[in-house]
């Protein structure tokens, strides 16, 4: 089945809202963000150019694992350096094939060296999931006869 869309459209659909945090934040406190928030990853920033991404999966490899204090260390230690990134013109199946093969949740969105959005695989399957509900719409109107 081909996914229609591409990544302008899905971020179109989402607050504009980045939550991110700088390579000299503590662990810790990137940690509280994401608990807020209720979010998976952290966009690492210096200004608005990506630097880093630091996940839950960085904390718990890293930090947990490592016997490291979270308090005691920075996000620059732990976060994942030249994250893969995708641009707005990317194919919403182009993106999903990435998270597949590279097994990652989260996709910052760049144009140039600046982030203008985040997405994880959340929001990719919220968007099939109403293409898929649009399309079962139009072949029951079609079957059915309905205008």
């Amino acid at each position: 089945m081909e996914i229609p869309g591409n990544v302008s459209a899905l971020l179109r659909d989402k607050t504009p809202l980045i939550h991110s945090v700088t390579s000299e934040t503590t662990v810790y406190s990137a940690i509280e963000v994401m608990a807020t928030h209720n979010i998976g990853a952290l966009p690492v920033l210096e200004g608005r150019r990506l630097v880093g991404l630091l996940t839950e999966r960085d904390y718990t490899r890293k930090v947990i694992l490592k016997g490291r204090s979270s308090r005691n260390t920075n996000v620059s230690e732990i976060m994942t350096r030249d994250p893969i990134v995708v641009g707005p013109e990317d194919t919403i199946e182009h993106c999903m094939r990435l998270m597949t093969e590279k097994r990652v949740r989260h996709l910052p969105v760049t144009e140039g060296e600046e982030l203008v959005g985040i997405l994880s695989i959340g929001d990719f399957l919220k968007w099939i999931i109403s293409a898929q509900t649009a399309t079962i719409d139009q072949l029951t109107k079609y079957v059915f006869g309905e205008t």
